[in-house]
């Protein structure tokens, strides 16, 4: 930071849709320093690969690599790397699939352009028949002398973009699996190959011939690499934190850092160590508001819809324990849903213990819209609509207004267009409590095991405990149901009055038929 005297160092600007590190330093922008986490990377040399969601600084992480590979070194004086590196300089290959246009050229028209390009800025022609033949050219002319460094960043968003268009996507696929090829066969020549991407494929699909390549996306050592640390947001914030609490006299930095923590914070590849979205960090300090950012830049619809139409079961996506082979299994041929919102961060690893993972939503920005954009798909309803009615089912379970709250849902479920409801389908009424109780309350636990069963679900209001159990047809079996396997008796010890609910559907009506509830517990 520039400073003048004894005067305090001049505030840095928020590096918002900015990248590229030489335009951060010139514009006085923020850069959060990760040149020590990329130090070693950057030493041994080799081929890696990272995997993170969208809009987690990917690009800007490789925007540094390459500076560095350049010998920019005054580009870096007032970062952690500066005087530990001897800065020498290498040609550098970078293809970003961000900015190639693929979607009008179609793939390998766009891929031959950005190789004309880059040979062009080297002085070289672009000679090959296929986009391999060029690519492989361009490498053997640039290591003539020394090796060289390649950055590919986004490298699978030709195939992520057409998740709707399977066809195009396995297409896309094969092109991309011909051309990284080439990565291969001129290993020699490449001191330093980095490729970044939202989904990890399988290595039967894409990196079948990419066998060197380490995948560092789990490993400890860079599990601090992307995202912003707790630490990092005090150090590099500060006076956009000064300004939250001059704007909010009455909040203390404690409580601001409680509600960020909350919103943003919970990213985890190790169930360790947890960062903060760096988007949507950006933009809160830029507006000064708590709002869902990240999420809004590109709910991905199209992964939306596949939840649904895959059965996805939304209410375990809480608490996904799973095996380390779950994240190498991913293949664009046979979509797994669930490794799909891991990858592209709707999911994130909150525990991890001798290979097994434990997923769950990040924060509430994400968990929330996620949840929100569920409810629409599912009801058809408008968020707003949906936010009306679950402003008043919160209020009617906080007054222990049971006959309310049902009719409340009826109304709700019979709103519910016909070609978007499953006749007959007991889990489709449970997942529509599901999503409006989490919705409105967020102390919703379902499908959990008892020593004598599963209970469909269990809500938790300031006062109540509500022990729900849903049948097609009668809602006395329903209850009996939850007398017989005793699921209320995991709660008695919590000073609440326990409601226990049964609810029973009409598979002719599509919609409740009935209920009946009894208290227990405290009173």
């Amino acid at each position: 930071m520039a400073t003048k005297g004894n005067a305090k160092p001049e505030k840095k600007d928020l590096p918002l849709s900015k990248s590229s590190l030489p335009i951060l330093v010139e514009d006085n922008c923020i850069y959060v320093d990760k040149t020590q986490y990329i130090y070693p990377l950057v030493r041994k040399g080799g081929a890696y690969f990272l995997s993170h969601p969208r809009r987690f600084g990917k690009s800007l992480m490789v925007s540094v690599l390459k500076e560095i590979f350049q010998g920019n070194r005054e580009l870096f004086k007032d970062y952690w790397i500066y005087d530990r590196i001897d800065w020498e300089k290498y040609p550098v290959i970078h293809l970003d699939f961000l900015g190639i246009d693929f979607r009008a050229l179609g793939i390998e028209k766009a891929i031959a352009n950005e190789l004309e390009r880059v040979s062009q800025s080297f002085g070289l022609p672009c000679s090959g028949d296929s986009i391999s033949e060029k690519f492989a050219y361009l490498i053997g002319k640039l290591a003539q002398d020394r090796r060289i460094v390649v950055l590919i960043d986004e490298y699978d968003k030709p195939i992520t973009d057409y998740l709707e268009d399977m066809k195009t996507a396995i297409y896309n696929r094969d092109i991309l699996r011909n051309f990284y090829s080439v990565l291969k066969s001129q290993e020699s020549k490449i001191k330093f190959l980095f490729m970044t991407g939202i989904s990890r494929f399988s290595r039967l699909s894409i990196f079948s011939d990419l066998n060197h390549l380490i995948d560092i996306t789990f490993h400890k050592d860079y599990s601090k690499l992307l995202g912003y640390t707790q630490e990092e947001i005090e150090i590099y914030f500060d006076d956009y934190i000064q300004e939250w609490l001059r704007l909010h006299k009455d909040s203390s930095k404690t409580e601001l850092f409680e509600k960020l923590k909350e919103y943003y914070n919970g990213y985890s590849w190790n169930g360790k160590d947890f960062v903060y979205n760096p988007y949507s960090i950006l933009h809160f300090f830029d507006n000064m508001e708590f709002k869902d950012y990240w999420f809004a830049t590109g709910t991905t619809t199209s992964l939306v819809k596949m939840v649904k139409e895959k059965g996805i079961a939304v209410e375990n996506l809480e608490y996904l324990e799973v095996r380390e082979q779950f994240f190498d299994k991913f293949d664009i041929a046979d979509i797994n849903i669930n490794l799909m919102l891991f990858q592209t961060g709707y999911l994130t690893v909150k525990k991890r213990h001798e290979g097994t993972y434990v997923l769950s939503y990040p924060n509430k920005e994400v968990g929330h819209a996620l949840l929100n954009n569920l409810m629409e798909v599912y009801s058809g309803h408008s968020l707003e609509d949906t936010e009306k009615l679950i402003k008043n089912v919160k209020e009617s379970l906080e007054k222990k207004q049971v006959d309310l709250f049902i009719d409340q849902m009826k109304a709700f479920i019979a709103s519910i267009p016909y070609n978007l409801g499953e006749a007959g389908a007991e889990r489709f009424y449970h997942l529509v409590f599901y999503l409006v109780l989490k919705l409105l309350i967020g102390k919703v636990y379902s499908e959990q095991y008892t020593n004598l069963g599963r209970v469909d679900a269990a809500v938790e209001t300031d006062s109540f405990i509500y022990i729900l159990e849903f049948k097609i047809g009668s809602a006395d079996e329903a209850l009996k149901q939850i007398l017989d396997k005793k699921y209320y008796e995991q709660y008695l010890a919590q000073p609440k009055e326990i409601i226990l609910l049964g609810i029973g559907f009409s598979v002719k009506d599509r919609n409740i038929s009935g209920f009946k509830s009894i208290e227990v517990g405290k009173k």
